[in-house]
């Protein structure tokens, strides 16, 4: 067996013990792109092994997705196949595992209308509303993780062969996900519990606000009062600890809707829907953007934020330090995947229900009284960098450090 098979076999390892931690008689939904067949039979091998009822794979193909976008009627974006969304609501309420690779060609759609694309989301993320509530609130255990595919290796790699590009890419998913590891499992358990200690410290700090301060940013998030702060493994309803994002190097919580003020830059291209978005900066009033602009991707941008009222909005904020192992390859990946793991981001549009003390258990109008920000969308951009400062503000108006010069302050 080749090195790569051998990382290959233990990256499908990770998956199923690790990122869904797959149990006895669960059903296990892959979701995967066609060239990915290889790893998705290494997966599928590993979930039988751990116990799993049945594997179920729901393929997709990027060209037959650009073919769509370049030759459909427009009638065919306000459609969603409503089976589908149906059937995934139905397997994450009776307790399936979701396994998701994810390696889009960040310029797929870059010459596609973008009213195409904004109203296909919408229409997608509004037929699978009930699907990803499900997940959003951690009752069903779901992963995402990468597959590296040639389109987006030579997109990170430009002065490489195809080849060559795609190894490297393949290289950084592996380290990146300790795969390299002696024992990627054990690695990710003592990553997890470093990760615990410092959503610990913030849960009992309580801060009632974060102040950011970096080179075009300037900006205020308040926080409710019942936040809770998480990373790395998380509980589903069960009681099953699982990984969401493979690899992960965030904590993460729910800022207060109406409670963010001030501009915020991003630092790193956002890939939406096959777009790039990039060099923007958003103007907050009261929890909303009340302006904007782009270098790249204006008219995307500006769909992204007309989706709903809540997608200008905030649904989390979320801190990583500029020294870690994603940020340390000095690499733009343009996937949100990545990039979100090497800088701390926000996200724009739902808030997490996991991220508020008994949030599960409420309903949304219960979650908005609360601070909650709720949308269609989700969609986390890149604000960090080395020269970003946070501050928390505690409960009685004390200001402490949280980030110095992009790294963290805390003594943990």
């Amino acid at each position: 067996m080749s090195t790569f098979a051998q990382k290959l076999e233990k990256y499908a390892t990770l998956a199923v013990r690790v990122g869904a931690n797959v149990q006895q008689g669960q059903t296990v939904v892959v979701m995967a792109p066609v060239a990915a067949a290889e790893l998705v039979r290494l997966v599928a091998v590993k979930a039988y092994e751990a116990g799993a009822k049945n594997v179920m794979v729901e393929w997709n193909d990027e060209e037959l997705t650009r073919i769509k976008y370049k030759m459909a009627p427009m009638e065919a974006f306000h459609e969603f196949p409503m089976w589908k969304a149906q059937g995934l609501q139905e397997l994450a309420e009776n307790d399936a595992a979701f396994i998701q690779f994810y390696g889009p060609n960040p310029d797929l759609l870059k010459d596609v209308d973008p009213e195409r694309v904004s109203t296909a989301n919408k229409t997608a993320s509004t037929a699978l509303k009930g699907y990803r509530s499900q997940l959003m609130a951690h009752r069903a255990s779901w992963t995402l993780m990468a597959y590296a595919t040639p389109e987006w290796a030579v997109k990170i790699f430009p002065d490489l062969s195809p080849e060559a590009a795609l190894d490297a890419l393949w290289e950084r998913i592996f380290e990146a996900t300790r795969v390299n590891a002696d024992d990627p499992v054990e690695a990710w358990k003592e990553h997890n519990a470093r990760l615990a200690r410092t959503v610990s410290y913030l849960n009992e700090k309580r801060y009632k606000q974060l102040v950011y301060e970096a080179s075009g940013t300037s900006l205020t998030v308040d926080l409710p009062e019942k936040h809770v702060w998480l990373g790395g493994a998380k509980e589903n309803a069960k009681g099953i600890l699982f990984n969401p994002n493979l690899p992960t190097e965030e904590v993460f919580t729910m800022p207060r809707q109406d409670g963010v003020n001030g501009v915020v830059r991003s630092t790193k291209p956002l890939n939406h829907g096959g777009q790039l978005i990039d060099g923007f900066s958003l103007t907050f009033k009261d929890g909303k953007v009340v302006d904007f602009s782009a270098d790249q991707g204006y008219e995307m941008l500006k769909r992204l934020l007309d989706t709903d009222e809540g997608a200008r909005k905030l649904g989390e904020v979320a801190l990583v330090p500029h020294e870690s192992p994603i940020s340390n390859t000095n690499l733009i990946f343009y996937n949100t995947l990545f990039d979100e793991n090497a800088s701390s981001h926000l996200a724009l549009g739902q808030a997490y229900p996991v991220n508020l003390d008994g949030g599960t258990e409420m309903k949304e109008e219960e979650l908005s009284q609360h601070g909650a920000n709720s949308s269609l969308v989700h969609v986390d951009f890149m604000i960090g960098s080395a020269d970003m400062n946070i501050d928390g503000i505690t409960q009685d108006g004390v200001r402490e450090p949280v980030f110095r010069a992009g790294n963290w302050a805390l003594p943990v």
